[in-house]
């Protein structure tokens, strides 16, 4: 059987090669790494479970889905309000500037790829600086248009959170490759999980509560030494 067109445009967005610039991102693992805190495979993966569980997931997940289901009805003032809102929850301002800057390149890339009208709209309405145009947006948005169903959107936007996260964490701890898929295989029933959760939550119901990881993204900005922006 042929694969199904949104099924491939979902390996795509979902892609490590995908330029988004996610690689310029650890989302504080750098400061864990510098301080000790993750040495090894098992401290990068309760790192990645613990920014999936407490962020990604209820947060981020959640407003893909609806922005798959809102850019699929062609809703652009309801994508506009998803974005705003999430925009209010990222109290980091390395991270929210990371979402903010992984969303334009989505859409900029997104729009490159067709002549989609709403995707079009909403990068226009970002570059007018109209909407803050964060990742989970610009994904889900780019991912309803092409025919992906919510489920499956906040399944790859996790993925791919999380396969960031080892990428990072492969450049600053002594670890393999495969130490890395090990991590990214253990991590599969959660992301499934999580993709799950986010498909019925409603957009009141976003949350996000990581406390460690915000402190570390806080602490980023002082290091020394940087290998990441965030």
């Amino acid at each position: 059987m042929t694969p199904d067109p949104p099924f491939l445009a979902l390996l795509q967005f979902a892609d490590g090669l995908f330029p988004a610039g996610g690689f310029a991102h650890s989302f504080g693992l750098e400061t864990y790494a510098q301080e000790g805190r993750v040495r090894e495979r098992a401290g990068l993966e309760a790192f990645v479970r613990a920014h999936l569980e407490g962020s990604a997931g209820p947060c981020d997940a959640v407003a893909v889905a609806h922005a798959a289901r809102r850019a699929a009805a062609g809703e652009v003032p309801a994508l506009v309000l998803l974005d705003e809102r999430l925009d209010a929850m990222k109290c980091v301002p390395e991270f929210r500037a990371a979402s903010r800057q992984m969303g334009r390149q989505t859409l900029r890339v997104a729009a490159g790829l067709g002549d989609d009208p709403i995707v079009g709209e909403l990068r226009h309405l970002v570059e007018e600086g109209r909407a803050p145009g964060h990742h989970a947006v610009a994904l889900g948005t780019a991912l309803g248009r092409a025919g992906a169903d919510a489920e499956r959107a906040a399944a790859a936007y996790l993925y791919s959170t999380a396969a960031l996260l080892v990428g990072a964490g492969l450049r600053l701890i002594a670890l393999g490759q495969l130490d890395g898929q090990r991590v990214l295989a253990a991590v599969r029933p959660l992301v499934a999980r999580l993709a799950g959760d986010a498909v019925v939550a409603r957009v009141e119901d976003m949350w996000s509560f990581t406390p460690g990881l915000e402190l570390a993204g806080l602490r980023h900005a002082a290091l020394d030494r940087r290998l990441f922006r965030s």
